[in-house]
C-alpha cells in the first residue's frame, strides 16, 4: 500500500467462543492480504479473556480452520499454540500481565470499583430521556471509593475530550474517549475485558497495524487514550473495513452457523470458494472498491 511502510506488525486476534465464520475469515483475508503486499508480519493471538465463554475445542477449531484455509501466521506457529504449552499469545496463560498493567493505573489513582450493571445505565437513560454520555458512570462510584472487590467491575478513568487517527481506509477520524461511561477493565466474573486485554496486547506484541471490521470504531478512541497511559508513545495505525451483514442488516455473528467455516468446509465448499465468498462480500473482488492498491487482485494465497 502507498500510504504504508513496510514491515509492519499486524494481527489475527479472534475470540474462542464459537467457530469461525465468513465475517472472520473476511478479516483474515483483510489481515494477511495487506500484510503479504507491504512485507509485514501477522501475529495469531488466542482471545479467549471470557472464561465463561471461551472453550478448549473452539480453539482447536480455530487452528484447524486456519490451516484449511492458508493462513499461516508469522508467530505463533499453529503448532505450537497446539501442543497447549502455555503461551504469550494466549490471553489466559497471561493473567498477570493483565493484573500488573491494571496496577499500574491503579497506582496512578485511575481504576476504581464500580457497582453499576446495565440495568443501572438503562434506570438512568430511562429517567433522563437519553443516554449515559462521558466519563464516569450514575452511580458516581469513582467517588464513592468502593475499592476493588472482586465483584466488582474495575473501570478506568480515561479523562474527557477526543482522540483522533487517521483510518488507512476511512481517513480522519475524531471520537469521544468515553462515550458511554469509563471503560471497563474488569468484570465482575474476574474477567478481563476486551478492550482492556486488546490494547495491553498490542502493546506487548509489539503491533502497529490494527486490522478490524468497522463496528469497532467507536471503541478506538478509548484504546488509543488507554494505550497512552500504559506507555505506549504513539498508537498504531487502523484499517477499519466492512462487515459481513446479515440479510436484516445485522452483523453475521458466530450464531450464523450456515456461514461457520467448518459447516462450509462439510458442505464441499472449498478453502479457495470459501476465501472468495467472504471477498466478496466486503468488495475485496472489486479492485479499488475501498482498500486501494491494498490486495492485488484475486486470491493472494494461490
Amino acid at each position: 500500500m502507498s500510504d504504508l511502510p513496510g514491515g509492519l506488525r499486524t494481527r489475527f486476534a479472534p475470540a474462542t467462543t464459537g467457530y469461525l465464520h465468513l465475517g472472520h475469515v473476511a478479516n483474515a483475508l483483510v489481515v494477511w492480504g495487506v500484510a503479504r503486499a507491504t512485507g509485514g508480519a501477522v501475529v495469531l493471538r488466542v482471545e479467549d479473556h471470557d472464561r465463561q465463554r471461551c472453550r478448549p475445542e473452539f480453539e482447536a477449531a480455530l487452528l484447524a480452520d486456519l490451516e484449511a484455509l492458508g493462513f499461516d501466521p508469522d508467530e505463533p506457529s499453529i503448532d505450537d499454540l497446539r501442543s497447549g504449552a502455555p503461551s504469550d499469545y494466549r490471553q489466559s496463560d497471561n493473567g498477570e500481565v493483565f493484573a500488573a498493567a491494571a496496577s499500574t493505573l491503579h497506582a496512578r489513582g485511575l481504576v476504581y470499583g464500580c457497582d453499576c450493571s446495565r440495568a443501572t445505565f438503562a434506570t438512568w437513560s430511562s429517567e433522563h430521556g437519553r443516554v449515559w454520555r462521558g466519563g464516569g458512570c450514575p452511580g458516581g462510584c469513582a467517588s464513592r471509593h468502593l475499592g476493588l472487590q472482586p465483584d466488582l467491575v474495575w473501570r478506568v478513568a480515561l479523562g474527557e475530550g477526543d482522540e483522533a487517527w487517521d483510518d488507512v481506509v476511512l481517513g480522519p477520524r475524531p471520537g469521544p474517549v468515553a462515550g458511554a461511561g469509563d471503560m471497563p477493565i474488569r468484570d465482575r466474573h474476574g474477567n478481563w475485558t476486551y478492550s482492556f486485554c486488546v490494547v495491553v496486547d498490542d502493546l506487548r506484541h509489539r503491533i502497529d497495524l490494527v486490522i478490524r471490521g468497522q463496528d469497532l470504531l467507536d471503541a478506538t478512541p478509548a484504546q488509543i487514550r488507554l494505550g497512552r497511559l500504559l506507555g505506549r508513545a504513539a498508537p498504531p495505525r487502523f484499517i477499519h473495513h466492512p462487515l459481513i451483514r446479515r440479510p436484516d442488516g445485522r452483523k453475521l455473528s458466530k450464531a450464523d452457523g450456515a456461514t461457520s467455516v467448518r459447516q462450509l468446509l462439510d458442505s464441499g465448499l472449498s478453502a479457495a470458494g470459501i476465501r472468495a465468498r467472504a471477498a466478496a462480500a466486503i468488495g475485496l473482488d472489486v479492485t479499488g472498491s475501498w482498500l486501494p492498491a491494498a490486495l492485488p487482485p484475486g486470491d493472494p494465497f494461490v
